[in-house]
C-alpha cells in the first residue's frame, strides 16, 4: 500500500486435497513490521444491501486504534484515510476490494480513518481491533468530503445519519 503504517495482507495458501491452510495474522511477523499486535476486541459487521457505506470511522487519542479488517462474505470495497498531521500522507486515501474470494485483509494503522462500501448482498466483514471502543473518542469524516476527494466505485444506497452528516474536515 502507498500510505505508510498502512499493509495489504495477502494469505499465503498451503494447499492439499482437503483445501487450503493460510495464516492472516502472525504476531511475530506483524512486529517485524512495526505494527500493533495488541487485539483488545473482535468486531463483525453484516450488511444486507448492495451499496450499503460504513464510515469513515476511528477513535481519537488516547485511544487510537489500528485494526486488521477482512471481508469474510461477499466483497467490499475499503477505504482507509491518513488523518495523522505529521504525515507525508496526510488527507490521502486509499482503496482495495476486500472480498470473500480474494482472503486479503486490511492492516489499519492508528490515526488512520476507516470505511467500507459494499458491493455484494450479504457482506459481512470481520475486525480485530487494537483498543477497545471508547464512545466519548469515537469520530469520523465524511465518505464526501471535498478535503479527501475519495472516489467510491458505486453509488452509494444505504448510510446511517450519522455518517451523512459529518462535518467538514478542519470546520
Amino acid at each position: 500500500m502507498r500510505l505508510p503504517g498502512a499493509h495489504l495482507v495477502e494469505p499465503q495458501q498451503i494447499t492439499d486435497d482437503r483445501g487450503f491452510f493460510a495464516r492472516i495474522y502472525c504476531r511475530e511477523e506483524f512486529e517485524a513490521y512495526g505494527l500493533n499486535t495488541a487485539v483488545a476486541q473482535c468486531s463483525i459487521s453484516f450488511n444486507e444491501r448492495v451499496g450499503t457505506l460504513r464510515g469513515m470511522h476511528y477513535q481519537r487519542q488516547p485511544c487510537a486504534e489500528a485494526k486488521l479488517v477482512r471481508c469474510t462474505n461477499g466483497a467490499i470495497y475499503d477505504v482507509i484515510l491518513d488523518l495523522r498531521p505529521e504525515s507525508p500522507t496526510f488527507k490521502r486515501w486509499e482503496g482495495v476490494e476486500l472480498s470473500a474470494k480474494n482472503r486479503r485483509a486490511v492492516y489499519v494503522p492508528e490515526g488512520f480513518a476507516h470505511g467500507f462500501l459494499t458491493l455484494t448482498e450479504g457482506a459481512e466483514v470481520f475486525y480485530q481491533i487494537s483498543e477497545a471502543f471508547h464512545a466519548e473518542y469515537s469520530v469520523g469524516v465524511r465518505w464526501n468530503d471535498p478535503a479527501f476527494g475519495i472516489v467510491w466505485p458505486a453509488t452509494i444506497a444505504v448510510i446511517s445519519e450519522r455518517d451523512r452528516t459529518y462535518s467538514d474536515f478542519g470546520a
